[in-house]
């Protein structure tokens, strides 16, 4: 049974107080009444939770060549580790000194190493492999060569350099003054591609909106092998809304959830407007908006979905990981691409900047279910209709909750990464505008 949930005083950014009231009948021999929840009892449980994941799950072997890497998920797809997952990461590492998680001089240690490691993997024109063996470092599954990947990975590598200097920033720009953006680039397209492999040449581009945007500005921000504007003004953006009370916005091809978060874990758009008008901060707003009034349109179709259970994204389902749950709009006839109903947690978490209520109000829903609860916070995902609940964490689902709730909390990892010239060069090379 669903808890009545009330918010008292009006929210405000930073700050929204819950109380939850039980609707369940008294026994006979029990009184009921209100009992309080602390939303930040439950912030603190999956903040702690997700950076035990990178802290814990990363090789510590002191004479590994793949020291540092971290697993792309656990407990499943033992001895493989992500790019991405390192990339979100490295800035947990940041969030667990500013925690007081760990001690500077551990997090120093573990970074710096980290680098080294990375310096000397195997790469191709600076961009890694997404997949890559644990023990080894080497390229994993016959993965790709990933340029979104690569991104992330390097939000990570510039928020460590920005944040402990010296050394490790020396490190940090060294391996991103190595890559060369423009040999991922479609001259002809004016589009970045999504993925290379040496057996096959170049894959897929990146034609519409999605969680992109840190690519544009990691290239625009390179001294060494900068790419224009002209890529980040090229990919299509297709304006569409769904939900009383939502405005339109540039949607993502499924729809997914992640694709309005993940530049925004580290890049502050909220004042920046580009040469075409869009905020996209504001963007993201709206989107999430939007997950929340399709929940809702659902909630009498399916048992999970609901006002207190939203945010369709790339997740593990009953058949496996699944990359296209989304809400409407998506696509050119703004359907949904609805697989199932199945939920994970981060969705909601990763847009609490964007909508601290409706965030707040699943987090208290998801920490009531202990099926959804583990040693690394809220377990990937569920699904009451399928009576389904996931067994392992994802490194990037743990990454994208612990950075919007720490920027929730007092915005770290934006105060850092906001300072970083690189970013603000990209940014400015981009015409995105600031104000205020």
């Amino acid at each position: 049974m669903s808890p009545v949930l009330s918010f008292t005083p009006e929210p405000t950014f930073t700050q929204v107080v819950l109380t939850v009231t039980s609707t369940a009948e008294p026994s006979p021999t029990s009184t009921l009444t209100p009992v309080p929840v602390d939303p930040e009892e439950i912030v603190a449980y999956e903040m702690k939770g997700a950076f035990d994941f990178f802290w814990e799950q990363a090789n510590t072997d002191p004479d590994s060549p793949a020291y540092g890497l971290i697993r792309d998920r656990y407990p499943g797809s033992e001895g493989i580790a992500s790019i991405a997952s390192l990339g979100f990461g490295l800035t947990a590492y940041i969030v667990g000194v500013e925690k007081g998680y760990i001690s500077y001089e551990q997090a120093f240690e573990r970074v710096t190493r980290t680098l080294d490691t990375l310096e000397n993997l195997e790469r191709t024109e600076g961009f890694y492999y997404h997949f890559l063996d644990m023990q080894s470092g080497k390229r994993a599954w016959e993965s790709e060569v990933s340029s979104i990947d690569t991104a992330i990975l390097f939000m990570g590598v510039l928020s460590v350099g920005q944040y402990f200097g010296g050394e490790i920033e020396q490190k940090a720009r060294r391996l991103y003054d190595a890559v060369n953006w423009g040999w991922f680039l479609d001259e002809s397209r004016q589009m970045f591609y999504m993925a290379y492999r040496p057996e096959k040449g170049f894959e897929g581009h990146w034609d519409f909106y999605a969680e992109q945007l840190m690519l544009y500005v990691l290239a625009a921000g390179s001294d060494t092998h900068p790419v224009d504007a002209r890529p980040y003004y090229t990919f299509t953006r297709h304006v569409a809304k769904y939900g009383e009370g939502v405005k339109p916005f540039i949607h993502s091809w499924f729809g997914s959830l992640f694709t309005y978060q993940f530049s925004h874990a580290w890049l502050d758009f909220r004042n920046y407007t580009d040469q075409k008008g869009v905020n996209w901060f504001e963007n993201s707003v709206q989107a999430s908006l939007a997950q929340v009034r399709y929940a809702e349109t659902m909630d009498a179709k399916y048992l999970t979905l609901g006002p207190d259970a939203w945010g369709l994204t790339a997740c593990d389902g009953p058949n496996g990981y699944e990359g296209r749950y989304g809400a409407p709009p998506s696509g050119y006839d703004n359907k949904a691409h609805l697989v199932d109903d199945t939920i994970p947690p981060a969705g909601a978490i990763g847009s609490i900047v964007f909508t601290p209520q409706d965030s707040l109000r699943a987090m208290q829903n998801y920490y009531t279910i202990e099926a959804l609860k583990g040693r690394y916070g809220f377990k990937d995902a569920y699904n009451l209709t399928r009576k389904w609940y996931a067994s392992d964490v994802i490194g990037i689902d743990k990454g994208i909750s612990l950075l919007m709730l720490a920027n929730y909390e007092d915005e770290i990892v934006w105060r850092i990464m906001m300072q970083n010239p690189i970013i603000l060069k990209g940014l400015e090379r981009l015409n995105l505008e600031k104000h205020g």
